[in-house]
């Protein structure tokens, strides 16, 4: 949504065509003027579509829609611009996960890896969200940094006008259960530290709040230990506003938190791990050992002192990293620079080329094969 909100401050046309249903969560982009249109995988139908649109500039949510999609964009609109929006790394989250519940070190040379840093080949620019991940892509992976672009999280108005400490009660922790670290950070949480924080803090509450929540989550839904799943939070400012701390134990994933930056915004000092705020500076306090993770709780919860300070500290982290101005215009330049010279671009880095030679294109010739399939059934 910060993209497309970039995109119409820039006075583009922007068209979204997407394979996922409509459901309760999505955003209604046609009532800001947004044309929704349904794709459908493995169909020469998009090629119609693609055709008929001309796009100057092709945005891929993610390196697997790129698989599916960019070498029919290559097709039929070769001179468009080509981004690719990893949102975060899915090659390191998935390693990160893998090695958690393996109990072992962390692989990065993955068969995830190949095909994502392919994808980041194959496109003009990759927009990526974390300086950490920047840092990984140009010095272990040596991609050039002319295909990358750092563009984190982008807040246009911080307001420090927040609720104080005193009006404010309860720990909240946030997050869509599809997404594995969330769910395994509840259950963390549920079992290790909870309790812990409970014990010093009996008439504290932890309100869990998150879109689909699964069968096992909501069995853990507790009023007398004060460990209360709340289920989709249709306001979010409404709830980190009424909070007093915000817990999000992280034991593995990448990218951006986009629950520290709402929590910062919306005046909530918060508790995480190193993982949890790669990326985020100081937004947040830094605890990867439980007992510190209960002890740093406990103490923004009681002593006001210490939580304005970090709410200060996660402020001035959101004035001088995230504000957009300090992204937006030389954004935009980058594109039109991009648009301009795209020829000159590519040849520089032309092993994007290479990678779509017909000889390397397995997810085409998959997706042709069944398209031709599900035709003939």
């Amino acid at each position: 949504m910060q993209l497309i909100s970039v995109f119409q401050e820039a006075n583009d046309d922007i068209t979204f065509a997407t394979t996922a249903s409509q459901t309760n969560y999505s955003e209604d982009l046609n009532a800001i003027g947004i044309p929704v249109i349904p794709i459908l995988l493995n169909d020469a139908s998009f090629d119609i579509f693609i055709s008929e649109l001309k796009p100057t500039v092709v945005l891929f949510d993610r390196f697997i829609t790129e698989e599916q999609f960019g070498w029919r964009v290559a097709q039929n609109c070769p001179d468009a611009l080509t981004i690719l929006d990893t949102e975060d790394l899915h090659f390191l989250r998935k390693a990160r996960e893998e090695a958690f519940k393996k109990g072992s070190e962390i692989n990065l040379f993955s068969e995830t890896a190949k095909r994502e840093l392919a994808s980041i080949l194959r496109c003009d620019l990759s927009l990526i969200i974390s300086e950490a991940e920047m840092q990984l892509l140009t010095e272990i992976f040596k991609i050039p940094q002319g295909l990358l672009y750092y563009l984190p999280f982008l807040v246009d108005d911080i307001t420090k006008q927040t609720p104080s400490f005193e009006a404010r009660n309860h720990f909240i922790s946030i997050g869509n259960f599809q997404h594995a670290p969330n769910t395994d950070a509840v259950i963390f949480l549920k079992k290790e530290i909870w309790p812990k924080i409970r014990k010093q803090l009996p008439e504290a509450e932890l309100h869990i709040y998150g879109a689909y929540v699964p069968k096992s989550i909501s069995e853990m839904h507790h009023e007398k230990e004060g460990f209360l799943i709340k289920g989709w939070a249709e306001d979010v400012a409404k709830v980190m506003k009424q909070a007093k701390v915000c817990l999000a134990p992280l034991r593995f994933g990448a990218g951006l938190k986009g629950k520290l930056l709402d929590a910062a915004l919306y005046g909530a000092p918060s508790v995480s791990t190193s993982i949890g705020v790669e990326g985020m500076f100081a937004i947040s306090q830094t605890q990867d050992e439980i007992l510190d993770f209960v002890e740093a709780s406990v103490q923004l919860y009681t002593e006001e002192k210490v939580w304005m300070k970090q709410q200060k500290k996660a402020f001035q982290v959101l004035e001088k990293q995230f504000k957009k101005e300090l992204f937006f215009t030389d954004f935009m330049d980058k594109m039109k620079q991009l648009e301009l010279q795209l020829p000159q671009h590519r040849h520089q880095h032309f092993i994007g080329r290479v990678l779509q030679h017909q000889s390397l294109q397995a997810m085409k010739y998959m997706s042709k094969w069944i398209e031709e399939k599900n035709r003939k059934s």
